[in-house]
C-alpha cells in the first residue's frame, strides 16, 4: 500500500469536539478499509493566508492538521469524497510520499565534527600583536 500525507485546513470552532470528530472520522475510515494511520499532527489554529470560501461561507481562520497513512488508491478516493462533502473542511490535499515506507525513510546524515582551538593565541600566534 502506498504511503500518503493528507494536509487539511478545517473551519475553526470554539469547541474542540468538531476538529476531534473530523480527525477521528478520517482516521477510522482509513483503518476500517484496511489501511494504517502512522501519524496525526495538529498544527494549531492560524489565520488563513487569504479569505477562503467553501460551502457558501467565507473563512479567515482555520485549524491546520496533517495525517500520514498507508492505504489503497480506492480508499484514497473515498476519503477525498468524504472531505469534499464535509462542511467542516475548508481545504485539503493528499500527497503520495512513496510506494513503501523504505522509499520514504532517508539514511541518517553523517556528522562532521569540527574541532575549534581552546584559545586563539596558542594556534595563531601571528594574529596577536
Amino acid at each position: 500500500m502506498p504511503l500518503y500525507q493528507m494536509f487539511c485546513i478545517a473551519s475553526h470552532f470554539r469547541e474542540y469536539k468538531h476538529i476531534k470528530d473530523l480527525v477521528t472520522m478520517s482516521a477510522m475510515h482509513v483503518m476500517n478499509e484496511g489501511g494504517v494511520v502512522r501519524n496525526i499532527q495538529f498544527n494549531g489554529t492560524q489565520t488563513l493566508p487569504e479569505r477562503m470560501r467553501r460551502h457558501k461561507q467565507y473563512y479567515t481562520i482555520g485549524d491546520y492538521w496533517t495525517m500520514h497513512f498507508d492505504t489503497s488508491p480506492r480508499t484514497l478516493r473515498t476519503l477525498a469524497g468524504m472531505m469534499r462533502r464535509d462542511h467542516r473542511v475548508i481545504r485539503w490535499t493528499m500527497l503520495k510520499l512513496g510506494e513503501k515506507a523504505e522509499n520514504v525513510v532517508t539514511s541518517p546524515e553523517q556528522t562532521v565534527e569540527r574541532h575549534l582551538p581552546a584559545s586563539p593565541s596558542k594556534t595563531n600566534s601571528h594574529w596577536s600583536s
